[in-house]
């Protein structure tokens, strides 16, 4: 294989799929990326076999010489990282992998391409079609809110379902969940798909080879894996097994109380008295009454601190308080400038509209008076 590639797309390629491949592995051959060259361009695969990335460089690429070969992912990203020519040549000859840019070297040891696991190209039958934007979008309002703690294994990925012209997305953890849909724009997404948990990884995955928000992309479901094509990319994940909570049994019908405020005001006087606050007593209290909300916060190592805000507030005088990292999670995700926050009792879960056809719910917590 002889290939000549722009330094900065092969970079942007090797990062990507440094991005899944370990560091370690039970594997050694995981460790490596597998650089094939044909004629329409580079293909970089990277896997630990739970997400896989095949991505494709078709400009500023020159192939001399079909081929491939496997070397250390790592190691040849930190060289072309590291080079200053704008070039880089890459030949694989006798077991190793010359890679050249202007007068500097590197000469790297390669792993058999026979052992690499084979990574099956993206399958358009039965594929849905939908915006970039709208999914990344979809991903950053709901990934947030996924479980991080072992023991929660079904949590740790995002619900994806769809139907009747949508595509829904939710991510919980147990004490907060974040619901957000939008329609997609094929009629076959009017064909119902099976609910599929997609694990964190991939999704922060799919994101990130998602450069164009207004290009098209397609999403193919199987029973175990979820796969993702885009113009440059092709992301597979494997799904998640077990059972994804009853999130509609969650989000409160009726409430009493109903408060809307300026998202980012509110946000700022959250953090402002949660400044005070401890990992001990980690809450913020919200007093609210007619046009007026008062925030408070205490620990017992560094005192206290009330903050205030105009507010349009409909129901009695009444309070909640919730953990304010949690709130402020959600409110970085407002879709127009405004939050509405509805609760019945100081008990009750918080229910927080982050936008149209965005949810948020938080639970509360129960601090002395």
């Amino acid at each position: 294989m002889k290939v000549l590639c722009s330094r900065e797309k092969l970079r942007e390629g090797l990062a990507l799929a440094n991005s899944v491949i370990p560091n370690k592995s039970p594997k050694p051959v995981l460790t490596n990326v597998c650089m094939t060259a044909v004629r329409e361009g580079l293909e970089l695969v990277g896997t630990d076999l739970d997400v896989s990335l095949r991505y494709r460089i078709q400009d500023s690429v020159k192939v001399l010489e079909p081929g491939t070969v496997v070397v250390s992912a790592r190691v040849l990203h930190d060289f072309v990282r590291d080079f200053t020519g704008e070039t880089v040549e890459i030949q694989s000859k006798d077991g190793n992998c010359n890679v050249r840019s202007g007068e500097d070297t590197a000469e790297l040891v390669t792993a058999d391409a026979d052992e690499y696991p084979e990574v099956k190209p993206f399958d358009e039958q039965g594929a849905f079609a939908m915006q970039a934007g709208t999914f990344t979008a979809l991903v950053n309002k709901t990934q947030f809110a996924a479980a991080r703690e072992q023991g929660r294994y079904a949590m740790h990925g995002v619900l994806v379902e769809i139907g009747d012209g949508l595509l829904k997305m939710v991510g919980t953890d147990g004490r907060r969940l974040a619901l957000a849909s939008a329609p997609m724009d094929t009629l076959s997404a009017n064909r119902p798909q099976k609910p599929a948990i997609v694990p964190t990884r991939g999704t922060q995955l799919i994101s990130r080879v998602m450069s164009d928000p207004l290009d098209q992309v397609k999403l193919s479901f199987t029973e175990s894996q979820i796969g993702v094509r885009t113009r440059n990319a092709e992301v597979f994940a494997r799904l998640l097994d077990g059972e994804f909570p009853r999130y509609s049994a969650v989000i409160p019908a009726e409430c009493r109380n109903y408060c809307e405020a300026d998202a980012a005001l509110l946000e700022r006087k959250i953090r402002l008295v949660a400044n005070v606050t401890g990992e001990e007593a980690r809450a913020v209290r919200l007093s609210l009454s007619s046009g007026r909300l008062e925030l408070f916060g205490r620990s017992a190592g560094r005192g206290e601190a009330h903050a205030y805000m105009p507010v349009e507030y409909k129901g009695e005088d009444a309070e909640i308080a919730f953990n304010p990292d949690y709130v402020i999670d959600g409110l970085k995700n407002t879709e127009n400038g405004l939050v509405k926050l509805e609760f019945s009792e100081k008990t009750s879960p918080g229910k927080f509209s982050l936008g149209e056809s965005y949810l948020y719910i938080v639970m509360p917590i129960t601090i002395d008076a």
